[in-house]
């Protein structure tokens, strides 16, 4: 278990989950370093609102904010809302990634991840049906009045029932070490 789980495993006993993902991402030494931050979560942690505002810590050399800053701000968030969206029967990882620039951002931008409920279930359902399934999640970077779209990160995700991946894990494990003999 992380230091991150831990606390919000614990922490829940103090705070709403909602807080403690908030102020949890945004303390973190990994995500301050991204220069973005969490701005809002949404008690049922469906929809969570990260914020890069430009600085001189992200600037590039044509005075933009750099690509990397606004990939890293977004990219835990679509798999930790994920596990926390689940219940602790599924393992989640991030699978793939890519970003896709529209137009450079001189301005403070924002960008939302968004579950529904009826995504989350669906999700559920598949790992349950199949052991396991991956999709693909898009957060936008707007400007603050959502006019303007800067970028796209895409994310793919795995998601699979524990029990699934870790019958996966083993066979794996089985199929790579050396056969014994007898």
């Amino acid at each position: 278990m992380s230091i991150y789980q831990a606390l919000a495993k614990h922490g829940t006993r103090f705070f709403k989950k909602s807080t403690l993902f908030k102020h949890g991402l945004n303390w973190s030494p990994m995500y301050r370093r991204t220069t973005g931050r969490v701005l809002s979560v949404s008690d049922d942690l469906l929809r969570i609102v990260v914020e890069v505002p430009i600085s001189y810590r992200n600037r590039n050399y044509v005075s933009a904010i750099f690509g990397g800053s606004l990939f890293s701000a977004v990219d835990p968030v679509p798999m930790v809302q994920l596990i926390n969206l689940l219940d602790s029967q599924y393992v989640v990882w991030d699978k793939a990634a890519a970003i896709r620039f529209k137009v450079p951002a001189y301005e403070d931008v924002v960008a939302e991840s968004v579950y529904t409920p009826e995504e989350v279930e669906a999700i559920r359902a598949q790992a349950e049906r199949d052991g396991e399934c991956e999709i693909v999640k898009t957060t936008r970077y707007t400007s603050r009045d959502g006019t303007t779209v800067f970028c796209e990160v895409d994310k793919t995700l795995y998601v699979a029932t524990k029990a699934h991946y870790k019958a996966k894990k083993r066979r794996r494990a089985e199929a790579s070490s050396p056969a014994t003999e007898g």
